[in-house]
């Protein structure tokens, strides 16, 4: 995520308007739905009831992964009539590169038991994998999960450590100086490329 005042260094290049944007995370919330539903129809099924729901959590990584979140939380509630239990992590101090350095520290908020739980992982962007393996560690100090399933909307590639999402949005080569930042909470939606100038 980039900050607004530093867009004065950086030049934007325009990926996807609001229309392709919204297709974009339409698509991508109805897969993560879909799935969601699968799984609990299947544990229903073991279960001998409809309680599945109740085992699932989503939790979203700060800053970008949080309005995603919600945004996932929202259709599973408008779609399915449950109020899934939803948090959201900040990685800061797990991270293993100099960017935790500069970064103010937010706070996680997990409001409840995470043991034996199945958790959406929610981000904006996934290139290196780090990001995730700290969010991935700092969950495990609060509890162990049943499963992590990893939902991005935009994969920049790059990976430099074995993390593949479960649900994707979009493919987007971008380069290690390229950056994307995704923009959901402004009337006109968008997902732009940044270039160090």
């Amino acid at each position: 995520m980039v900050s607004s005042g530093d867009f004065k260094k950086l030049d934007k290049i325009l990926l996807f308007d609001n229309l392709a944007t919204n297709n974009i995370l339409n698509d991508f919330i109805d897969s993560v739905l879909k799935a969601i539903e699968t799984q609990v129809r299947r544990s229903s099924k073991q279960q001998g009831s409809t309680s599945g729901f109740n085992n699932t959590i989503i939790i979203g990584i700060k800053e970008g992964g949080v309005p995603l979140a919600d945004l996932i939380r929202q259709s599973i509630k408008s779609r399915f009539k449950i109020d899934c239990e939803i948090g959201y992590i900040d990685m800061t101090l797990y991270r293993d590169d100099p960017f935790s350095i500069k970064k103010p520290i937010k706070s996680t908020e997990l409001p409840f038991n995470i043991e034996n739980k199945d958790v959406i992982l929610v981000d904006d962007v996934i290139s290196s994998g780090r990001t995730v393996r700290a969010a991935i560690d700092e969950i495990f100090d609060f509890g162990r999960p049943k499963s992590i399933r990893l939902a991005v909307f935009i994969d920049k590639g790059g990976r430099e450590l074995p993390i593949c999402p479960n649900f994707i949005g979009k493919k987007i080569k971008a380069g290690k100086d390229g950056m994307i930042h995704v923009d959901i909470l402004s009337k006109e939606k968008r997902v732009d490329k940044i270039i160090k100038k």
